[in-house]
């Protein structure tokens, strides 16, 4: 395997550092699984003429203005506020729940004494998580927060994660807040974008290097293995630098036992209607199997007729099957589990794991950009 770095995944985390070093005048070869680039951000023109996400929804969001403008360096973006919303017993609210959300699904002389006792109970805060609601001793607010739980929450991530929201980690539960107030959006971030062309293209402008080799379908895998603490390629020591963005428990043979992802199952769907849904991307708690809906044609908005739109199936990740491994599930056993992984790792000294797969972390689009440029900067 010619060149002095190896990359395994042309993800983001992969393609950043990859870039990285590829301006240092190292040699990087890109082993992608998978018959494209771009990882779970690939994006294409479907045949009605959307761009579509064939991997579930991406928007790039960030508070810090150094991410923000290392992506400006690779495509042009358009501000673009995502919304979504939740939808149960008929009835469509946004999210994060907010004022409207009482509004929808109390009585108004309830709904104004409900909103009255979270302001008093949260002074001074714009939101807060659901766990914070849960824990209120105000009985009226904590009722609150135990309705939305009992009806979203609970079955949400039940289907989502395929475990009790009383396994999952707190973290997951509390990336949305709930809103004490009118304001709609799913982020507050100051800097919301979506590729002016598509995430596609900006992949193809940061792996656009002459130092840069891309091998697609190639399964790393099947030719790299770790043996006595040394990377081996085809059956050989290799002294370079490897990258690996995979499952790191398939690195390391699932040496101790199976670490838990989630995949995902995408449904297809095409509508003669200009619009059918409230929001680009709404969640359906209740409904049996898929957990949202995702209009591509509301992400970002596409002045053509009709809709495409996916609906998302959850199920557990098996190795070897046609599917993908998407989220790390995160619970207490799984973390001790993936820190065994992570000491294995360590103890190679030209391996670095990065990414949401290799990391075993929920991370957002820029927490994973921020990770690799961490890297880069150490490396």
């Amino acid at each position: 395997m010619a060149g002095n770095v190896v990359v395994v995944g042309a993800g983001l985390s992969g393609a950043v550092v990859a870039r990285y070093l590829a301006e240092k005048n190292y040699q990087v070869k890109v082993l992608e699984k998978r018959a494209h680039i771009a990882g779970n951000m690939y994006d294409y023109e479907d045949d009605h003429g959307f761009l579509v996400q064939k991997y579930g929804p991406h928007t790039f969001h960030t508070v810090k203005k150094d991410l923000y403008e290392y992506m400006c360096h690779y495509e042009d973006w358009k501000d673009y506020k995502l919304t979504c919303g939740a939808v149960w017993g008929g009835k469509y609210t946004p999210t994060p729940f907010n004022f409207t959300t009482i509004d929808t699904f109390y009585p108004e002389k309830e709904a104004e004494e409900l909103k009255k006792h979270l302001r008093e109970a949260f002074k001074g805060r714009s939101t807060a998580t659901v766990v914070e609601v849960l824990g209120n001793e105000d009985p009226l607010v904590r009722e609150y927060a135990e309705f939305l739980f009992r009806n979203d929450y609970a079955p949400y991530t039940a289907k989502q994660w395929g475990v009790s929201p009383e396994k999952i980690d707190p973290s997951v539960l509390t990336r949305v807040p709930l809103r004490f107030s009118y304001d709609t959006g799913y982020f507050d971030d100051p800097y919301q974008v979506m590729p002016v062309h598509s995430f596609t293209r900006f992949f193809e402008n940061l792996l656009h290097h002459p130092n840069i080799h891309v091998k697609l379908g190639q399964d790393a895998l099947k030719r790299l293995e770790i043996k006595d603490n040394q990377v081996m390629v085809d059956g050989r020591p290799f002294d370079g630098l490897v990258v690996y963005t995979g499952p790191i428990d398939e690195l390391f043979h699932l040496q101790y036992g199976k670490l838990p992802y989630r995949s995902l199952k995408f449904e297809w769907k095409y509508s003669d209607k200009d619009s059918v849904q409230n929001a680009p991307v709404v969640a359906y708690p209740q409904e049996k199997g898929f957990t949202r809906i995702t209009e591509y044609k509301k992400l970002p908005m596409q002045d053509k007729p009709g809709s495409s739109y996916a609906l998302e199936y959850p199920l557990p990740y098996e190795e070897g099957k046609d599917m993908e491994p998407y989220y790390p599930v995160l619970t207490k056993e799984s973390k001790e589990q993936y820190a065994k992984y992570k000491v294995l790792a360590e103890k190679v000294p030209n391996l670095i794991c990065c990414g949401r797969l290799a990391d075993f972390k929920y991370y957002n689009m820029d927490q994973a950009l921020e990770r690799a440029l961490d890297i880069c900067q150490k490396l």
